[in-house]
């Protein structure tokens, strides 16, 4: 028996397992970076055990220190979670060979299933149906357009889509250079690209009395980079032969190299509903709470019941029930190119309700740093049919409350609403597709106004003081009439919303009673985090709000707002120089332009840095045609936002 786990990761799946341990009474214990000292998942266990450092390779990605660690703190079993050591057949066996139960596959399993040149040599020997392989440097236009992959990634690490002979060559480096940075193996491969194919996959749980429960299908189409952004359980839209076709086939990858434990396998459904092998994942996968919603079950206990050595329940699965459908909630700006965002994360608050499910690594108050992967939560909705599952998690995320870094969280609530989405038309390029539309900035206008005129009345209460209340004013706000009467005279306030940039002006006016006015509206009553405004039609709106430094944040029925209060006069700001080109994010460089030196000539449009922030690759572009007078970044060098990389001095015009 499990008496004390040690999980050899971070964030939210270390507290998801932590959850179930302490349903089970097992005694838990947190690894941690120096990044992490204070995370939720440190103060959620019973133990933790500092690993030096802050970047992943000197600390998640030592399994020497976490296998000290494990001993260190008196633990008897380690589960690698997803990401990290995971799939690393090496620290599987360092577990085992310290005497330490190991939560996951045989490390034959994670070996044969590791590279994926080699797994689907052996899903063809065992009749799996996938893609024909393409050597690259054989290709042929009649080939294209292609993927290229590494044969160790994952998370969309590596891949390339190639739809130009011409751009072969360059992306082959491209996405060698990133497979050896990200895995520390640079093997490449390249498949077909199928355009209009459909990501679905089906849970594995096996135990080692020979019982393998084929666990319905997930469909996760809606990617951006080619990693998931929402899934849902079960697939929409498969007839009964192609559900029996996968799961027959899922059971066949897994008996085929003797699985046990919780995995996934992944296919690539054709426009004409045929399914063709991807990879199997020997882990418990990101979007595994909607399996679990679906069936009633807690694969992270069966994980650990499977460890023991323990059968499954039963020789088949349990009978499925409604429909899931979870979504990846990302600190990043979908609409500049998915960059991560970091900084304090002051609120996150989601709605408890019915049919509602919240697996996260944050609390307000937390930090989001620039190491690891920029996913706050996964949000996830449980309901009998799917269009009640889509609207119940819409919702949930619509009156969700963040504060801090921008997120992509209107974005899926955009994309959950979208007709394709509703209407179960899925693919893999819903984004290439429709990503445009989904960030534009709404027509709301009114909307927005209202809520800078929440923000304009939270403002002054806090810079007016009010008479002392009468013995029968409230005490859990001020009514503007309870105001002190002191002239009245036009006034403006000015704001940018984020992150789109756009500056307002509330113009508005103070009465004589001290109620606070504003063409088409009144605020009727302001408390230290509700306003209350009421439009000339009669409609009252209830805004929430809080501030923190110079941002106000403001949350309404359906929508949210944040805002960057702006001084009266436009005050004077440090310039540019033409041509700079600065770091959009917070990262480290990991490579530059081949023969990248100060003096060299460019092209517009030509990459010249490549800089990472939070397992994503940023590449910056030349801005014009000309050369490079200035260099500041180098391999390995960490910056800040905003800092100067480089300077392009344009060619004149002839």
């Amino acid at each position: 028996m499990i008496s004390t786990l040690l999980v050899a990761n971070r964030g939210e799946i270390a507290c998801r397992i932590f959850r179930t341990c302490r349903a089970l009474g097992i005694a838990t214990v947190a690894v941690h970076s120096d990044a992490d000292a204070d995370a939720l998942h440190v103060r959620e266990a019973d133990a933790a055990v500092r690993l030096p450092g802050a970047a992943p390779t000197d600390t998640y990605l030592r399994g020497d220190l976490v296998v000290r660690a494990a001993l260190a703190a008196g633990a008897d079993a380690v589960h690698p979670g997803y990401g990290f050591l995971s799939e690393n057949a090496g620290f599987a066996r360092a577990v085992q060979d310290a005497g330490l139960l190991w939560v996951g596959p045989p490390v034959k399993a994670i070996e044969m299933m590791a590279s994926k040149t080699r797994a689907k040599e052996l899903m063809a020997a065992a009749d799996v149906p996938l893609l024909s392989p393409v050597d690259p440097a054989k290709a042929t236009a009649d080939d294209l357009p292609l993927l290229l992959k590494a044969a160790a990634g994952g998370g969309g690490r590596g891949m390339r889509v190639v739809r130009e002979l011409g751009a072969l060559p360059g992306e082959v480096a491209a996405a060698t250079a990133e497979a050896a940075n990200a895995f520390g193996d640079g093997e490449v491969f390249a498949e077909p690209y199928v355009e209009g194919g459909r990501h679905v996959e089906v849970q594995i749980m096996a135990d080692e009395h020979g019982t393998v429960w084929a666990l319905g299908t997930r469909d996760c189409s809606l990617q951006r980079r080619h990693q998931k952004v929402i899934e849902e359980a079960p697939a929409p839209g498969l007839d009964e032969a192609l559900r029996t076709r996968l799961h027959d086939a899922a059971t066949a990858a897994a008996r085929a190299v003797g699985y046990r434990g919780a995995g996934t396998v992944e296919f690539l459904v054709t426009a004409d509903g045929r399914p063709c092998f991807l990879e199997m994942n020997t882990r418990l996968q990101v979007e595994h709470p909607v399996t679990e919603a679906v069936f009633g079950l807690d694969l992270v206990a069966l994980q650990l019941s499977v460890a023991e050595g323990e059968p499954l329940p039963s020789p088949t699965p349990p009978a499925p029930h409604g429909h899931a459908v979870e979504a990846r909630l990302y600190a990043e700006d979908p609409a500049h190119d998915w960059q991560p965002r970091t900084g304090p994360l002051h609120t996150l608050d989601v709605p408890d309700e019915p049919g509602l499910r919240l697996d996260t690594g944050y609390t307000g108050g937390d930090t989001i740093g620039v190491h690891y992967d920029p996913m706050l939560a996964k949000v996830i909705a449980h309901a009998p049919t799917r269009t009640q599952a889509v609207r119940l998690l819409a919702r949930a995320l619509e009156r969700t409350r963040i504060h801090g870094p921008v997120t992509n969280r209107d974005l899926l609530v955009r994309s959950l609403r979208h007709p394709d989405f509703t209407g179960a038309r899925l693919d893999t390029g819903f984004y290439d597709r429709h990503l445009a539309a989904l960030t534009a900035t709404p027509d709301g206008a009114t909307d927005r106004n209202l809520a800078a005129l929440a923000a304009t009345a939270a403002d002054a209460t806090r810079h007016r003081t009010p008479r002392p209340p009468a013995a029968s004013t409230p005490a859990t706000g001020s009514r503007f009439g309870a105001w002190r009467n002191v002239p009245s005279q036009p006034q403006t306030r000015r704001y940018r919303s984020e992150p789109d940039g756009t500056e307002h002006e509330v113009a508005y006016r103070t009465t004589r009673s001290g109620a606070i006015e504003a063409p088409g509206a009144r605020i009727l009553a302001v408390t230290p985090d509700h306003v209350t405004v009421e439009t000339d039609d009669g409609v009252t709106h209830r805004f929430r709000h809080a501030t923190h430094h110079d941002r106000v944040y403001v949350d309404g029925a359906t929508r949210s707002y944040t805002f960057t209060a702006l001084p009266r006069f436009t005050e004077p700001t440090d310039r540019t120089d033409p041509g700079s080109l600065l770091a959009p994010m917070p990262g480290t460089v990991v490579r530059l332009a081949d023969g990248l030196v100060a003096g060299a000539a460019v092209e517009a449009g030509q990459p010249l840095i490549w800089l990472e922030a939070m397992k994503m690759e940023h590449r910056i572009l030349a801005p014009a045609s000309g050369t490079l007078t200035a260099l500041h970044a180098a391999p390995g060098l960490q910056v800040e936002v905003g800092a100067l990389l480089a300077v392009v001095q344009e060619e004149p015009t002839p």
